[in-house]
């Protein structure tokens, strides 16, 4: 198969499997996803839902997050790791976007980069599900992914992102970004993983990644 055979096939497998895509992380609005997915840094969907309930039950706007200490904030995200960097990113960030965006999460990926504790993914991520603008967010299954299937080198993240954005269409870009995640999860993990389950990649993968399976 072409690269552009490669490429189609992975979007018509992932466009069957998933026609509806539901978002991983639970949200109501821009500010409670930019808190989501800062919290579900080195950590996972799953435990990032059981605590943001009880952290939005207190504050889920930045006028009221800034009513909780630091300390507040991370005793109650304490759980899903790296609490002492991320309750002060969250008081932080609330404050600027009082300051500086009237308290709205602004809609621009170097704002939101230049957020305390917000990286390009995080922005990148918001930015797709928040406000529809084409980005492609390169998470841990991404980067496996693209390069079990021979699209990226699996270097650098970043080489990652810019493969992606080249070789998928762009308005396909933030329905894929998800697809691939859970077809990440559900069918090529990085442990546990059943080749014969994992259809695209038994299909299209890269033949030193599938030399190692035999």
């Amino acid at each position: 198969m072409t690269k552009k055979e490669k490429v189609k096939f992975a979007i018509e497998t992932l466009e069957a499997l998933y026609p509806e895509i539901p978002i991983p992380l639970d949200h109501t609005d821009p500010y409670t996803l930019l808190i989501a997915v800062l919290l579900s840094a080195q950590s996972t969907d799953v435990r990032v839902n059981k605590i943001t309930p009880l952290l939005f039950n207190k504050a889920s706007t930045p006028e009221e997050m800034i009513q909780l200490s630091v300390e507040e904030i991370r005793s109650i995200i304490r759980p899903v790791g790296l609490s002492p960097m991320k309750s002060k990113g969250i008081y932080e960030l609330s404050h600027i976007l009082l300051d500086k965006h009237e308290g709205k999460v602004p809609k621009d990926l170097e704002a939101l980069e230049e957020l305390p504790a917000v990286g390009h993914k995080t922005a990148s991520v918001v930015m797709a599900q928040a406000f529809g603008v084409p980005s492609f967010p390169v998470d841990t299954h991404i980067h496996r992914l693209m390069y079990r299937w021979g699209f990226s080198n699996g270097k650098k993240v970043v080489k990652t992102e810019k493969d992606a954005k080249r070789l998928f269409p762009k308005e396909k870009w933030n329905d894929l970004h998800l697809q691939i995640i859970w077809y990440g999860r559900e069918y090529s993990p990085a442990r546990g993983w059943d080749i014969d389950k994992d259809i695209i990649t038994k299909r299209i993968g890269r033949q030193s990644v599938l030399k190692k399976l035999k």
